[in-house]
């Protein structure tokens, strides 16, 4: 609970900061004028003077399907020097997820997920803590399928219930953030999400954390290619193993080499298509019946122990 209170103080303070740094939210229509200001001092907030938190919040007009990451596209470079965006692919999933979610809370800072419409609809309590932390959630397809190979009606519709099953799993709709499986797309599907007014994110660094194994593997890929590039959208998964070990530490040293996290958040959310909400509802059961928390419908009250179940032959 304390903690939870000191990353409220935290991330109040540090929208007061995008304020003044800025006096006006990030448009993506607009990013490719504005020139970069000097690179400001990581915040230090009260109570938690260790904390990476959160220096600049933006927020995102995807009217006309903007894309972001320079691996892809080069028409919006809105990052100042030193300045990070975390991204994680594939979620949610048992384990890996939460303890995700853990490192964030513990330094009381923000990420942008991109949840695999499947696992969403799997374990939908998970990406609801992802929700409940204030995180922003897009889209990443439903089943996570190469969609330069499908045919387009195939493709768009990976892309379409991707979208519906975290509105579905949620209860609301999210960000219109979306980002290919393996970076991989087609002008065709560009230009449908164009019509559909979603961004696109790629990166400006991938992780790899797929390939890597070992956490501390994983934390110095990231730091040599900031040191490299000066700043950046990380793309990491927190469907991997090994990133959820090396998120801790990784944050420190973000913290301690002086980077600063941006949290990206979208002016209107994402609007799905009802046909493909209603078949996503009819899969978890119904659309109203999971719109809340598991354990603020069920919990348990009692749970007799092993001993008390099987008493000791005397």
């Amino acid at each position: 609970m304390r903690a939870a209170a000191v990353c409220a103080i935290a991330i109040s303070m540090s929208v007061a900061s995008a304020s003044w740094a800025q006096n006006a939210p990030v448009k993506a229509l607009t990013l490719a004028a504005t020139t970069p200001a000097p690179a400001a001092m990581p915040i230090a907030y009260p109570g938690n003077p260790d904390s990476l938190g959160v220096a600049r919040t933006v927020e995102i007009d995807t009217t006309g399907g903007p894309g972001f990451g320079f691996e892809h596209f080069k028409a919006y470079d809105f990052l100042r020097d030193g300045e990070v965006v975390l991204t994680f692919d594939d979620g949610p999933w048992p384990g890996n997820t939460p303890a995700v979610l853990k490192a964030l809370a513990a330094q009381c800072t923000k990420a942008l997920f991109f949840p695999i419409g499947k696992h969403a609809m799997w374990h939908p309590e998970i990406l609801k803590q992802v929700a409940a932390a204030g995180h922003t959630i897009g889209s990443h397809t439903w089943s996570h399928l190469d969609l330069s190979k499908l045919p387009l009606a195939q493709a768009e519709e990976e892309i379409e219930k991707g979208v519906s099953a975290v509105r579905v799993t949620l209860g609301q709709p999210e960000a219109p953030f979306f980002r290919f499986p393996d970076l991989r797309h087609s002008p065709e599907l560009l230009a449908y999400l164009g019509t559909r007014n979603i961004g696109i994110f790629s990166t400006d660094m991938d992780s790899f954390d797929f390939r890597i194994h070992k956490p501390e593997q994983v934390i110095a890929s990231i730091m040599t290619k900031l040191k490299k590039n000066g700043k950046g959208i990380v793309l990491m998964h927190d469907f991997q193993h090994a990133t959820s070990l090396a998120l801790p530490e990784l944050l420190v040293q973000l913290k301690a080499n002086g980077y600063r996290i941006v949290q990206v958040k979208a002016k209107e959310p994402v609007t799905t298509l009802a046909a493909y909400d209603q078949q996503l509802e009819k899969e978890l059961g119904g659309g109203t019946a999971n719109s809340r928390l598991i354990s603020s419908v069920v919990r348990t009250i009692n749970e007799p122990n092993f001993n008390d179940r099987f008493p000791a032959i005397r």
